[in-house]
């Protein structure tokens, strides 16, 4: 199978590890952090005519990132930091490559398919946070 066609659907929260450090690293506010580490948000993949979307839907807020692989283009973070993007499939990962504007900070996010369940791996500096989410029915 592949991760376009594993990813695509709804995903429910299950844990995260090394968040807040991982946030914190990126240079999101200490407010924001703790919002966003007690936020168990649902994802949900779709993919139309090339273009991908990614919705992450929340008590808090609900942000869509919407990208066609392997093209940049600017985009504000659910945390609210300034980046480009670029989003492409390596060894049947989604990799998505932030580049930090206006000083920002750098991270790549990794999603990929693993015994059934989503795993989401951030990096920024070295610093790694791990989240899970599983398929909702």
């Amino acid at each position: 199978m592949t991760i376009e066609s594993e990813i695509v659907g709804k995903w429910n929260f299950v844990s995260s590890d090394n968040f807040d450090a991982y946030l914190k690293e990126a240079g999101v506010g200490m407010m924001t952090r703790t919002v966003a580490t007690k936020l168990k948000p649902t994802l949900e993949f779709k993919i139309e005519d090339g273009e991908w979307s990614m919705t992450s839907i929340s008590t808090f807020k609900t942000h869509v990132t919407k990208w066609k692989l392997n093209q940049s283009f600017d985009d504000k973070t659910a945390d609210g930091r300034d980046v480009s993007e670029v989003f492409t499939i390596e060894q049947n990962k989604l990799v998505q490559n932030e580049t930090g504007k206006n000083g920002g900070k750098d991270s790549v996010i990794t999603r990929y398919i693993e015994d059934g369940k989503l795993k989401i791996v951030c990096d920024c500096n070295g610093v790694v946070a791990t989240r899970v989410y599983e398929k909702a029915e």
